[in-house]
């Protein structure tokens, strides 16, 4: 009977013996599981390929597979840069040490005005350099060789628009050269855009309510005015009634 209870025992020994060695090798299996598992994501997280996505490289930006489709980076350019970058505009930017200026491929007065002075005149909305410079110089310049007159005038009917177009922008510097080119405009073209008038001055009223400019808005109208003759006055008038002439 002892002998007998000794062996059982020992049985019981055995097997527990078993389940705890058991349970311990599948704990180490887990711990080494884990293990490899964290290796393998430190690995793929250190990998080129996840640092470039981390930290993207400058010359990533000019890998056209990097370019996010929906970015600002892939938005169309605007008809007159599309236009200039083509060299589709006879001139181009010199920049100098205090002032930039023009450079025209030929004498400005030798060019065909239809369609160059629309062209520039689109570009009045433009916002960034040196599309600028370029739409806003070229128009003034354009406008100031001999015989502008002669080919400005048949083009108002389709410059008028496109100055309306700056002038209701929302961007204040665009306004500000629209408001620029069509003082310009008024010069060279003297009574023959009193009959286009009235499609501006919509705009300019609309602005006089901002009082930084009031007063550029108030001097635009009299340089239109002393251009444009009597004629001018009571178109002036008829949407601008608070206008005072300066022949008053």
């Amino acid at each position: 009977m002892q002998k007998s209870g000794g062996s059982g025992g020992t049985q019981l020994k055995n097997r527990a013996r078993g389940d705890y060695d058991q349970r311990t090798s599948s704990s180490t299996q887990i711990k080494h599981r884990n293990a490899v598992q964290g290796s393998k994501s430190s690995l793929s997280t250190s990998s080129p390929e996840s640092a470039r996505k981390l930290h993207p490289r400058p010359s990533d930006k000019l890998n056209p597979k990097t370019i996010n489709p929906f970015g600002e980076q892939s938005r169309a350019p605007s008809a007159f840069a599309a236009i200039y970058s083509k060299g589709g505009i006879p001139c181009r930017l010199v920049h100098g040490s205090v002032k930039h200026r023009l450079q025209w491929e030929c004498p400005p007065e030798s060019l065909s005005f239809d369609p160059l002075l629309i062209t520039l005149a689109e570009g009045l909305r433009e916002t960034k350099h040196p599309y600028t410079f370029v739409s806003k110089e070229g128009f003034r310049e354009l406008l100031l060789v001999r015989g502008a007159s002669e080919k400005a005038v048949p083009l108002l009917p389709r410059l008028i628009p496109v100055l309306k177009a700056a002038l209701v922008h929302s961007d204040d510097e665009v306004f500000e050269r629209g408001l620029n080119a069509l003082v310009q405009l008024s010069v060279v073209v003297g009574p023959s855009l009193n009959d286009h008038l009235k499609h501006l001055l919509t705009s300019l009223s609309k602005r006089l309510m901002d009082k930084k400019f009031k007063e550029p808005i108030t001097s635009a109208l009299q340089k239109l005015e002393q251009r444009g003759g009597s004629g001018s006055l009571s178109i002036i008038k008829s949407k601008i009634p608070t206008y005072c002439s300066i022949c008053c």
